[in-house]
């Protein structure tokens, strides 16, 4: 019989205070997609970037084909056929699109001089053979979230590994993008390459798995075929104890609840932008959750960005309790009352090199400051308050943020909003990227909020979540809202189809849907 490919035994590592991995076995085979989950602080991250040379491990083995090794750097495991594609990117935005793909590996010309009209041809041969439609000369900086993630896809396959792990690929993805991938998936399979897939979508990893494993806690709990335990039991297994599902908590919260009686904190009236937004117009009352649905692109997160003053707008109103606002950069909506939890948590909502009390401060730094001296004592009481609201873990006010797991760094960006007591609370994305214990505690702390009679706009491309979350949702494509669900009616079915009309109206293609 031939060997796995790849067998880690008795994997262990630990940081200062935190043992990350505890004596961890793990193997993948040739040709399988082996998902790993586990809540965030699991130790998943951990055990793929031992694997690519990115930290060393403590204790265990690390076997490839059959054969003890022991991986130096990120090079040197690049050189064994192993490539990862991390959750928070690494690239350059200044850089082309074949620029990042080649980078470390550029082709070079006479005198050593950098060939780029060979990488521009190698990045189009590339994307056009996987059906990723990118402009291999753009520079990163231009493109989405969703297409800087197709790029960093594109690298990983440009490299020619026989083992590609994929940490959580398809959170910045379209339905469309999704599918691309997930057939981009099936050609490496087939091609005999091992991927190791870390997903919190459940509905992915029952999809697209052979076996299963589990981490808690740092430990492997369990290993499955991926048709031999449920989703619920998976659940039970990462978080050490049942779980409220989103669909019982979701369903039940929105059905019955007359918002709208209520006059709204929120009016946005013919919000228009050139070539981005069209006439937009809905409300938002005290304690409701309104969703906007829609694919990437069509206009939701611009929304965001306009009503809390990052990007202008050309034409269109504001309201705030029913009283016009002038909102032109983020402080003036923050002064109206308005926050937003960015799509982008660590560019754009966290400083990284800062302590959790020192980016949970920060918008109201001047409430804790007299006299340009700041209160430290108030800065921890708003701190401890904060910790212990949302459960952020470890509870430490002088942790540096950027070794916080994704979802208590959500938590700490949440933090930081509800310390100024929004009235209006704009959240795009709120839970991408974030496990399962995570996203009930953020839907739930959002529940909390509204029953405390915050406006809440959630933006989303977790089906499931802006269907069960919300009291209504509005449908956007190309910049226009296209029309509006009650939480009784929408599924998912009705927001695509609403979409496709739209686009079949306009004259254009569903191919992909």
């Amino acid at each position: 019989m031939e060997p796995v490919l790849l067998a880690l035994k008795g994997v262990s590592k630990a940081f200062p205070g935190v043992q990350a991995l505890d004596d961890v076995d793990f193997d993948l085979q040739r040709g399988e997609v082996h998902a790993l989950v586990g809540e965030n602080g699991a130790g998943k991250s951990t055990l793929m970037k031992i694997l690519a040379g990115v930290y060393e491990k403590d204790a265990g083995q690390v076997i490839l084909d059959g054969d003890p090794v022991e991986i130096r750097d990120v090079h040197h495991a690049r050189q064994l056929g192993i490539s990862i594609i991390f959750q928070e990117l690494s690239q350059v935005p200044q850089l082309t699109v074949a620029q990042n793909i080649f980078l470390g590996e550029e082709p070079h010309g006479i005198f050593g001089v950098l060939n780029d009209s060979v990488m521009a041809r190698r990045a189009a041969a590339l994307l056009a053979e996987y059906e990723i439609g990118l402009d291999p000369t753009a520079r990163l900086w231009s493109l989405s979230a969703a297409e800087r993630q197709l790029a960093e896809i594109a690298k990983a396959v440009s490299l020619g590994s026989k083992i590609l792990i994929m940490d959580e690929p398809t959170s910045a993805l379209t339905i469309d993008e999704t599918e691309k991938l997930f057939r981009l998936i099936s050609v490496l399979r087939g091609s005999n390459v091992g991927i190791v897939y870390i997903s919190h979508r459940m509905n992915e990893i029952s999809r697209v798995a052979d076996r299963i494993t589990v981490l808690r806690d740092g430990k492997n709990v369990g290993m499955f075929g991926a048709q031999d335990v449920t989703i619920d039991e998976i659940v039970r297994l990462m978080v050490g104890r049942e779980l409220e599902t989103v669909d019982s908590a979701q369903r039940a919260y929105g059905t019955g609840r007359k918002i709208t009686d209520k006059k709204p904190v929120l009016e946005v009236k013919g919000l228009s932008r050139a070539g981005v937004l069209h006439g937009v117009s809905f409300t938002v009352h005290p304690g409701e959750i309104l969703g906007l649905a829609g694919l990437v692109g069509s206009g939701r997160s611009e929304v965001a960005r306009a009503v809390f003053g990052i990007d202008r707008f050309d034409e269109g109103e504001i309201l705030i309790d029913g009283h016009a606002v002038h909102i032109r950069h983020p402080g003036d909506a923050m002064a109206a009352g308005v926050a937003l939890l960015p799509e982008d948590r660590r560019q754009q909502g966290l400083i990284l090199r800062h302590t959790v009390e020192r980016n949970l401060v920060l918008p109201v730094l001047d409430n804790l400051s007299w006299a340009g001296v700041v209160n430290r004592a108030a800065c921890r009481r708003v701190t401890s308050e904060f910790i212990a609201r949302l459960r952020i873990r470890p509870p430490d006010p002088e942790r540096i943020v950027q070794f916080l797991s994704g979802g208590n760094q959500q938590k700490v960006v949440l933090g930081k909003w509800l310390a100024t007591g929004p009235k209006v609370l704009i959240v795009d994305e709120p839970t991408a990227g974030i496990d399962v214990g995570s996203k009930a505690e953020i839907h739930q702390l959002m529940r909390t909020l509204a029953d405390e009679g915050v406006g809440i706009l959630i933006i989303s491309s977790d089906m499931p979540e802006i269907i069960n979350v919300t009291d209504r949702v509005l449908v956007m494509h190309d910049g226009t809202v296209l029309g509006e669900f009650t939480h009784e009616e929408v599924t998912q079915e009705k927001i695509m189809g609403m979409i496709m009309n739209s686009v079949l109206d306009k004259g254009g293609s569903t191919h992909g849907w």
